[in-house]
């Protein structure tokens, strides 16, 4: 097996049964492979996609946060995001205008990637930031014999009530515009996307960031050459249909619910779900965070049993988690996962 195998590889899972009902046809899962797979089978590494990230956005992580000379990396896309099945590559689409996937599904698809592809049934270490992250807490309860190291990264257990509220303002960005007809959207909705991508540059990156004024650093004029030319074209090159499909799963996003907790007692459901957890457990929020603050996720730390909670000083706000360009950040990230895998 080759040192890297970057390109494309695509899972055939047939005829998927969604844990929320119906049935996802001709289900596939795109991912990517870099390193090589122990003899034991010991080093695999499960890296779930975050939110709109396609495998070249968020592969940089190999190397300076995950060793390919050490792991076995499997990149996947989750459900959702156009690359695995989507809206976008064919049925169902958004039922009702809502997409019936959620992260027990990801769960029990990567299950079965890792299994018939790798002969892997415990990978080494779930390792993701942001829905990444939320995948691996779903990984932790969904299948806690099967996971006994995850790290998360600016993310949480469950979609927090001031979450959603970013959430929703997303999706209602996207579905106010004339385009959308309750079911789908009949052509590009240019506005919806502008509102979209204002409404995500004011969240994703902190106060502090634009004080300083790092969008000048990174060669941009205003604010609004900023979001132009940095965050629309991230989002104008998904299909929108996409955007709100992984919007749905985000919403969706409770680990409890996922495991069949419903006392009423919301926080007390929370607290069974996460004590269930026997993964050596790393949680790590940026210091500046506004969608999974630090002091969000150090509660849901604190009811997982042994775990380490970790904050990242950084301006970079929710994308200190994905610090592409910034080797302060990137340095605390590897240390913490090399703590982790040490035991």
């Amino acid at each position: 097996m080759p040192t890297v195998l970057p390109s494309a590889h695509r899972f055939a899972l047939g005829d998927l049964p969604l844990a929320g009902g119906g049935v996802l046809p001709d289900a596939f899962l795109d991912y990517r492979v870099y390193g090589a797979l122990a003899s034991d089978r010991s080093n695999l590494v499960l890296y779930p996609s975050s939110y709109g990230a396609w495998p070249e956005d968020i592969d940089w992580v190999v190397g300076p946060i995950l060793d390919p000379r050490r792991w076995c990396i499997v990149l996947v896309s989750q459900f959702g995001n156009g690359r695995s099945s989507s809206p976008s590559t064919g049925a169902p689409g958004l039922e009702g205008g809502r997409w019936p996937v959620d992260h027990r599904d990801n769960v029990a698809a990567q299950c079965r990637l890792l299994e018939d592809v790798f002969g892997v049934r415990s990978p080494a270490l779930i390792y993701g930031w942001s829905m990444g992250a939320q995948q691996a807490y779903h990984w932790a309860v969904l299948e806690p014999q099967r996971s006994p190291r995850i790290c998360c990264v600016c993310g949480t257990a469950r979609t927090t009530p001031h979450n959603r509220v970013f959430l929703l303002s997303l999706r209602q960005a996207l579905t106010a515009d004339p385009r959308w007809d309750g079911r789908r959207f009949r052509g590009l909705p240019e506005q919806g996307l502008r509102t979209f991508a204002l409404i995500y540059a004011s969240w994703a990156a902190s106060q502090p960031f634009y004080r300083r004024g790092a969008h000048r650093q990174l060669g941009y004029a205003s604010v609004e050459a900023y979001v132009e030319q940095a965050w629309l074209p991230a989002y104008r090159r998904h299909d929108p249909h996409d955007l709100l499909a992984m919007l749905d799963v985000w919403l969706a996003n409770d680990v409890a619910a996922a495991a069949g907790i419903a006392t009423g007692n919301d926080e007390a459901d929370l607290a069974e779900a996460l004590g269930r957890i026997e993964a050596r457990t790393v949680v790590i929020a940026g210091r500046h965070d506004l969608y999974f603050t630090p002091e969000d996720c150090a509660a849901e730390a604190a009811l997982i049993p042994g775990a380490r909670f970790e904050v990242l000083e950084s301006d970079l706000g929710h994308r200190a988690g994905n610090p592409r360009e910034a080797p302060a950040e990137q340095l605390q990230l590897r240390q913490a996962v090399d703590r982790l895998c040490a035991v």
